[in-house]
C-alpha cells in the first residue's frame, strides 16, 4: 500500500466512525424524578404529602403521571380509620400495581395520621424508583421502634364495643328574632369482621320567637327523637343477613310516636373485602310499623299498624378515571300498594381529558306514601317556617359543574402564606 493511500484510508474511518461515537453518548433526562398523580376522595393531607415526599414529582393531570396513587377511607369499628393506598402504574410501569394499607385509631392526632400516610406512600413509590436499579445515593432508614408502635392488648375488655356521647347548644339573638337549638346525641357499636352492631339515639330540640310589632310575640318550636339499631352477621365474601329497626317522634312529620323493624338480606355482586374500589349491593327487607300522630291525618288516622317492604340497589366505583356513585330504593306500604316511594340518586365524578373533568349530581323521588299527613291545612307561619311537612309528589335535584386546567404539570410546591 503506498503512503497516500494509507493516508486517505486513516481519514476516511475517522470521519465515518465519529458520528457513530456522537450517537451512543446518553443524553441527560429532562427530569429524573418519578411523576406522581395523587387522587384523594376525601381529604387526606396532600399539602402536606407534597411537602413531605420530595423525592417524586408530583402532577396534577392523571395523563401525565407515571404512578396513580389512589387513596381511599372507611370507619373502622373503633372510631379510627383504614386509608387504602393503591398505586396504579402507568408508562413505563404500566401493569405494576400494589395496594397498602393505613389503620389509625380515634385517639390519633391528625399529625400521626398524616406521619403514617406518608410513610405508606414512602414505601409504596420505593418501588417504582428502585424498579431499574437502585439508584446511587438512595438512603432508607428503618425504625419500629417503641414510637411506631401500638401497644399489645392483652384483653379487650370492652369486647370490641365503642361507645359515644355528644351534646350541641346553639343560640342565635337579633333585635327582632331568636333562635336557641339543643342537641345529643349517644351511640354503641361493635364491629367485627362477622358481626355489624349499631345502635344510636339522637335528640333535637329547637325553639325560634319572632317580635313584628304585634301585641303577641310569635315562638315555634320544633322536636325530633330517634332511636335506630341495626344487626348484621357476614356469611361470606357476597351475602349478609340483619335486622333494622327504628323508634321515633317528629313535630314536623306529625308523628307523635313511630316503633318499627323489618329483617334484611344483602347480597353483594363483588367481594366485600374490594368495598374500597367497587360494591354493588342489593338489599330487601320487610317488616312492620306502628304509627301514633300529633293531629288526625287525612286518612282519617289518629294510629295504625303497617306492613310495609323495602327495596334498594347500590353502585359504588372509584377508577383512575374518577368516580361513579348511584342508589336507588323502592319502599311500599303492603296494605295498600298505591301508597309506594321511589328515590333515585347519583354522583359521577370524571377526568375526559388531559385537564377536563366533569362532575355532576342528581336525586330525585316520586312520593306516594305521607300517610301522616294532618288533614288541617297548614298555617302561613307553619309553611314558611316549615315546622310541618307538605303535600308533595316528587322531589329532584340536579347539579353539574365542569373543569378545565392547564399550565405546568407539576404541582408539588406548596406556599401556605395569608393562608391560602
Amino acid at each position: 500500500m503506498t503512503p497516500l493511500r494509507l493516508i486517505w484510508t486513516v481519514v476516511t474511518c475517522c470521519f465515518v466512525d465519529l458520528p457513530e461515537v456522537r450517537a451512543q453518548t446518553p443524553q441527560p433526562p429532562a427530569s429524573a424524578q418519578l411523576k406522581v398523580f395523587l387522587d384523594c376522595q376525601n381529604d387526606c393531607f396532600s399539602d402536606y404529602l407534597r411537602t413531605e415526599l420530595t423525592f417524586v414529582d408530583f402532577v396534577r393531570d392523571r395523563t401525565e403521571a407515571e404512578v396513580h396513587v389512589l387513596i381511599t377511607r372507611a370507619e373502622t369499628g373503633s372510631g379510627g380509620r383504614e386509608y387504602t393506598v393503591a398505586f396504579i402504574g402507568s408508562e413505563r410501569f404500566k401493569g405494576t400495581d400494589h395496594t397498602l394499607r393505613a389503620l389509625t385509631t380515634q385517639s390519633d392526632t391528625e399529625d400521626m395520621i398524616r406521619r403514617q400516610l406518608a410513610t405508606s406512600l414512602r414505601i409504596g413509590l420505593l418501588n417504582y424508583i428502585a424498579q431499574p436499579g437502585v439508584p446511587q445515593g438512595l438512603t432508607v432508614n428503618v425504625r419500629l421502634g417503641s414510637e411506631a408502635q401500638r401497644p399489645a392488648v392483652a384483653g379487650d375488655r370492652w369486647n370490641n364495643w365503642v361507645f359515644s356521647l355528644r351534646g350541641s347548644a346553639a343560640l342565635e339573638s337579633e333585635e327582632s328574632t331568636r333562635q336557641t337549638e339543643f342537641g345529643a346525641s349517644v351511640g354503641a357499636d361493635r364491629i367485627t369482621p362477622d358481626w355489624k352492631i349499631t345502635v344510636g339515639a339522637e335528640l333535637d330540640y329547637e325553639t325560634e320567637e319572632f317580635d313584628l310589632d304585634e301585641d303577641m310575640p310569635i315562638k315555634v318550636d320544633r322536636r325530633e327523637r330517634d332511636l335506630q339499631g341495626l344487626v348484621v352477621k357476614g356469611l361470606g365474601e357476597h351475602w349478609s343477613v340483619g335486622a333494622q329497626g327504628e323508634t321515633e317522634s317528629s313535630t314536623f312529620e306529625n308523628i307523635k310516636f313511630s316503633v318499627g323493624g323489618a329483617p334484611a338480606v344483602e347480597f353483594n355482586v363483588f367481594p366485600y373485602s374490594a368495598y374500597t374500589r367497587r360494591q354493588l349491593r342489593a338489599l330487601y327487607a320487610a317488616g312492620v310499623r306502628h304509627n301514633r300522630y300529633y293531629e288526625t291525618t287525612l286518612f282519617g288516622k289518629t294510629e295504625e299498624t303497617l306492613p310495609l317492604h323495602e327495596i334498594s340497589l347500590t353502585y359504588e366505583q372509584r377508577e383512575r378515571w374518577g368516580s361513579l356513585e348511584a342508589r336507588t330504593e323502592w319502599s311500599q306500604y303492603l296494605n295498600d300498594l298505591a301508597k309506594y316511594r321511589l328515590e333515585v340518586d347519583g354522583e359521577l365524578s370524571v377526568r375526559l381529558a388531559r385537564g377536563f373533568s366533569v362532575e355532576g349530581q342528581i336525586s330525585g323521588s316520586r312520593i306516594r306514601d305521607q300517610i301522616s299527613l294532618p288533614a288541617t291545612d297548614a298555617t302561613p307561619e307553619e309553611i314558611l317556617l316549615r315546622l310541618r311537612e307538605l303535600e308533595s309528589g316528587y322531589q329532584f335535584n340536579f347539579q353539574v359543574s365542569l373543569t378545565y386546567t392547564f399550565g405546568s404539570i407539576f404541582s408539588s410546591v406548596v406556599n401556605p402564606r395569608f393562608g391560602q
